[in-house]
């Protein structure tokens, strides 16, 4: 079952279960951290389960304290204005708790206490990752809080460039969290849009690493099978909130979806970036918005993918437009909107948002080659409800 606890050592050590925040001063301990920083965002800060994860380190002598300045779409600031708390405090590792946002965070400045250059010079941009000094890096347990972006088994932060307003991922393959607690009673209490949007960020990721190009029947599997686990989940963990079999299949799957993800991600990733950035939209609802008229872009390409993959869901017919059904049937059962008029993406933004998503990072592994005017045609689908 998959509520069961269980100890996975793929692709770091996770304590999956109910009930396993109970373990954060082992985790602690395992690490060497005696005063660790706890990374979260102002939402987390005021909740009951903060508190709790506080007293239990404080029982077993783990002093933590708390750094919660992160925005939704976190800044450079945000990680500049962490790692001054963290040499000020003296601190000897890092606890990210939260959603995608803080994690993301946290890792980053896990990644920048012991760096003598800026934030930016470890971008996701040829070699960089080779300019961090990997002694300077900070372990980190990781907590998520929420079942969407897999951060917490993810190589990479995304963090927003102020002066340019645009997304960037840094990246270092030891900012892979060394210990991962998934607890899925932290997210019992998410809102039903919140556990609507996450749970389509998770699909979002494994739908695009199986349709990514490439040879790897690794990340197909498990991707495969994070959307099996979404197509019977995700509805019922929005209509019972309390339903602990439901909340453990979607952190299961959003943490699946991460990991698939190594083989690349697309065109949905490249307008929700940007998006995002320009206007701090919720990065799991713009997935949301934009899958079915990616998926329509993508159609000559990865149409006997989505024929292994209905089959695989056991839909009504293996076939492209089963699967598109299928997207848009479960969007609509969670009230997603269906344009991006919604986040207030109008026809003026075309001419900046298209060429910006050309230059994403995640278009390099979209099935279909996108130009600035195929992604400008993609936007206007896109505002229109238009799916071709």
């Amino acid at each position: 079952m998959i509520g069961h606890s269980s100890n996975w050592n793929y692709p770091t050590s996770v304590r999956f279960g109910p009930g396993r925040i109970a373990e954060l001063p082992d985790a602690c301990k395992e690490l060497g951290m005696q005063k660790p920083l706890l990374v979260t965002d102002p939402g987390i800060a005021e909740l009951p389960i903060l508190t709790a994860a506080l007293e239990a380190n404080q029982l077993q002598g783990v002093e933590t304290k708390v750094f919660s300045e992160v925005r939704a779409n976190p800044v450079g600031q945000n990680v500049a204005m962490g790692v001054d708390v963290y040499r000020t405090g003296n601190h000897d590792g890092v606890i990210a708790m939260g959603g995608g946002s803080a994690l993301d965070a946290a890792k980053a400045i896990a990644l920048m206490v012991g760096q003598d250059r800026p934030l930016w010079d470890f971008e996701d941009v040829g070699d960089n990752w080779k300019r961090v000094d990997p002694a300077g890096m900070a372990a980190v347990v990781a907590i998520p809080t929420t079942s969407g972006t897999g951060s917490e088994v993810g190589r990479a932060s995304v963090i927003v460039h102020e002066q340019s307003a645009t997304k960037k991922i840094i990246f270092h393959p030891g900012m892979l969290p060394q210990k991962v607690i998934c607890d899925p009673e932290l997210t019992i209490g998410l809102p039903p849009h919140i556990t609507a949007a996450v749970g389509m960020d998770a699909l979002s990721h494994s739908l695009e690493a199986y349709c990514a190009p490439g040879n790897h029947p690794q990340a197909d599997g498990i991707a495969a099978e994070a959307m099996r686990l979404i197509s019977v989940y995700l509805v019922k963990a929005v209509e019972e909130p309390s339903n602990i079999e439901a909340r453990s299949a979607m952190m299961a799957a959003s943490l699946m979806g991460a990991t698939a993800f190594q083989k690349g991600l697309g065109a949905m990733h490249s307008m929700a970036h940007v998006i995002g950035a320009k206007l701090d939209a919720h990065h799991g609802l713009i997935n949301a918005i934009v899958m079915p008229y990616v998926l329509c872009a993508n159609r000559p390409e990865i149409a006997d993918k989505m024929a292994r993959l209905g089959r695989y869901l056991d839909l009504p017919e293996a076939s492209f437009m089963s699967v598109l059904d299928w997207v848009l049937a479960l969007r609509q059962a969670l009230d997603i909107p269906h344009t991006l008029v919604h986040l207030g993406v109008t026809e003026a933004h075309i001419p900046s948002f298209a060429p910006a998503s050309v230059l994403d990072p995640s278009t390099g592994s979209n099935p279909t080659p996108m130009s600035t005017d195929d992604f400008a045609r993609l936007f206007q689908c896109a505002i229109d409800g238009t799916l071709t």
